[in-house]
């Protein structure tokens, strides 16, 4: 086993989700940067390389000219996998080129632009065998872990019942028009998609009822919204959602809730009792029965499955976060690919990160809400 070098697309200087990247994968000391177009500005893509002390040569004009001069170098002296941190409507391109090169892919969520685009990559998955990771980064965290094993355990019975809420408030204003990198290209119809809030954090939500619980949603009512004046893309929503073993669920994803910050929370509720799971209080799991006290369940404890200790690092007390998560998902990619490189199968812990699949119901479920927000149909088939 080496260690897997990584080729990053976006990501540069004064980018946020670039160096959350970086410090995820380099967190357990399997992957390293080997080089990066990271602005599709030239000099900016140079310069943030420079700061991140890579050889010139391995500074690239373009991801184009990367994955095309990095597909042609000896396997000991190219990149393993593209890392793919750029905004929605510069995903599919540079994935889709890095699949055709021979090259895995990690990409942020959304997957594509447009359920189509999510179908071509899904497709091209499966006829090259490579792997393709979406970072839905709270599906990484030790307790989330645990609630799905405690789920699959059936230690709550039948599910009924699915409460999903993720609620920011920093879109409470027209922020686009004020110079807001962030929020100008993800409230833009031509750089973002058919949704805003939706596409930008109600996947997350739809991600993570569906991790944990094991269900599928079958059908949907949203209700959707533009709430501050002049804005382009829908910035609040409310979903009624239907299982596949007929539970049901609500779903809410809003970013204009004033004073919010990233208030992603969970409960699910079984036959014999259920579960609550905080983001922002991560390293807890509340466990409540109808014939037993309730419990909280603490990260990093010696009671936990095995799953939820594989992916913590320090003893119970000592708190992990968001960094960690997605260093999860990083460690849990980097052993699936450095098996296939050395012709093992890997274990099934290790492949316990989003896949393409799940980047093509992300995109479905972006457009099947949208539409659903459009029509006055009450239920919406969960279509792909």
């Amino acid at each position: 086993m080496r260690k897997l070098k990584m080729g990053m697309i976006g990501g540069g200087k004064n980018a946020f989700i670039g160096a959350i990247h970086r410090v995820a994968a380099n967190m357990d000391g399997l992957v390293e940067l080997h080089c990066g177009a990271f602005s599709s500005n030239p000099e900016i893509s140079k310069e943030s390389g420079k700061g991140l002390f890579l050889p010139e040569a391995k500074c690239y004009d373009s991801y184009e000219k990367m994955i095309a001069i990095e597909s042609q170098l000896p396997q000991d002296q190219k990149m393993d996998f593209v890392t793919i941190v750029t905004p929605n409507f510069a995903h599919f391109a540079p994935a889709m080129m890095a699949l055709n090169h021979g090259f895995h892919v990690l990409i942020d969520k959304p997957m594509t632009l447009s359920l189509d685009e999510a179908k071509q990559l899904q497709q091209k998955v499966k006829e090259t065998g490579l792997i393709l990771c979406l970072t839905h980064t709270y599906s990484g965290y030790p307790m989330v872990k645990q609630a799905r094993k405690m789920v699959a355990g059936n230690d709550f019975g039948k599910i009924r019942k699915v409460i999903v809420e993720y609620t920011q408030g920093w879109l409470n204003s027209l922020f686009e028009n004020e110079g807001n990198k962030q929020a100008v290209w993800r409230t833009d119809p031509a750089k973002s998609g058919v949704s805003g809030c939706m596409g930008d954090i109600g996947t997350h939500a739809a991600h993570l009822a569906e991790y944990i619980s094991g269900l599928k949603i079958t059908q949907l009512c949203a209700d959707i919204n533009i709430v501050v004046e002049g804005r382009k893309l829908d910035d609040d929503g409310n979903v009624l959602l239907k299982f596949d073993n007929g539970a049901n669920g609500i779903l809410v994803a809003t970013q204009i809730a004033t004073g919010e910050e990233n208030g992603l929370k969970i409960k699910i509720y079984g036959e014999k009792g259920g579960l609550e799971w905080h983001q922002m209080e991560p390293n807890s799991l509340i466990i409540k029965w109808s014939d037993a006290p309730t419990q909280i369940y603490r990260t990093g404890n010696g009671y936990l499955s095995n799953i939820s200790k594989a992916n913590s690092r320090t003893p119970s007390g000592h708190p992990e976060g968001y960094l960690e998560a997605f260093a999860n998902l990083y460690k849990n990619f980097a052993l699936t690919l450095s098996s296939k490189l050395e012709g093992k199968e890997p274990c099934r812990e290790m492949l316990d990160f989003p896949s393409v699949d799940d980047g093509v119901r992300g995109m479905a479920f972006i457009e099947n809400v949208i539409a659903s927000g459009k029509s006055d149909q009450k239920w919406f088939d969960f279509k792909i």
